[in-house]
């Protein structure tokens, strides 16, 4: 009697194992998910976990979370998503991309212009716009400090400045270095410049609600600029800037399903 009952969990064991593998072939896309500035992974892990099982997702810190204050440049914060985007193809997805939101979706789109190696980006209520801070006064001074440092090789000594976050002012102090790396009018925060600098034309999903502050400038702010793919979509959503990802997640969810 001993033998059925041994074939039975052999059985088991081997059905057990193909069911794995087939549940591990179909979870074939990840999301490198970024927070906004002033904020940290969790603020934008709920949106995350809801994208599941659709797709996997990594939830990462930034420089600009408030418990780095801009401890980085730009460019090191790139670096930091290219590393999780490595680490996802690692480990066999066939689908990278990357979503964020705020600062995080201007991170995406900066990536996107620097580096290129994903398949596609979800950027969400974007936000962190330099040469409108630049314009208005807000951290003028700062900027132009930081330019003179760096062009006599002081580029280490430290600055403060007025950060801006949708209406609210923060006083930050990081490197000059640092500064200008982000709050340059031309460096990579600028989202026009960097969606037309794209490496390549990725599905690009912009999503914006009709109580955000760059909702008014539309979709040729920025959306417009980037290289034309026919996934690309330009969603205008019923939220705020804050409220944004958990309002457009199951419109996010069904797009990416949706891809080719």
């Amino acid at each position: 009697m001993a033998r059925p009952r041994v074939s039975i969990l052999i059985c088991s064991a081997f059905l057990s194992l193909l069911c794995g593998q087939a549940i591990a072939q179909e979870k074939n896309c990840a999301v490198v998910v970024m927070h906004g500035k002033w904020g940290n992974p969790q603020y934008i892990s709920s949106f995350g976990s809801r994208l599941e099982p659709t797709c996997d997702y990594k939830s990462i810190e930034m420089p600009w979370a408030q418990r780095r204050n801009y401890d980085e440049p730009y460019s090191v914060a790139l670096t930091e998503i290219k590393a999780q985007v490595g680490a996802f193809r690692a480990q066999g997805y066939k689908r990278v991309l990357l979503a964020g939101h705020s600062f995080g979706a201007n991170a995406a789109l900066a990536y996107m212009a620097e580096i290129g190696d994903v398949d596609g980006v979800i950027a969400l209520a974007p936000g962190h716009v330099p040469e409108f801070m630049y314009e208005r006064g807000i951290g003028r001074d700062a900027v132009d400090r930081a330019r003179e440092l760096i062009a006599t090789g002081k580029g280490d000594e430290t600055l403060s400045m007025d950060d801006l976050n949708q209406g609210k002012r923060q006083s930050v102090r990081m490197s000059a270095k640092v500064l200008l790396s982000y709050f340059d009018p031309t460096s990579l925060g600028n989202m026009p410049a960097t969606t037309a600098r794209f490496k390549k034309a990725v599905p690009l999903l912009w999503v914006v609600g009709t109580r955000d502050p760059l909702y008014p400038r539309g979709a040729d702010f920025a959306f417009n600029s980037a290289p034309p793919h026919p996934a690309s979509k330009y969603l205008v959503i019923e939220a705020d800037h804050s409220g944004t990802p958990d309002v457009a997640v199951n419109d996010v969810r069904e797009w990416i399903k949706g891809l080719p």
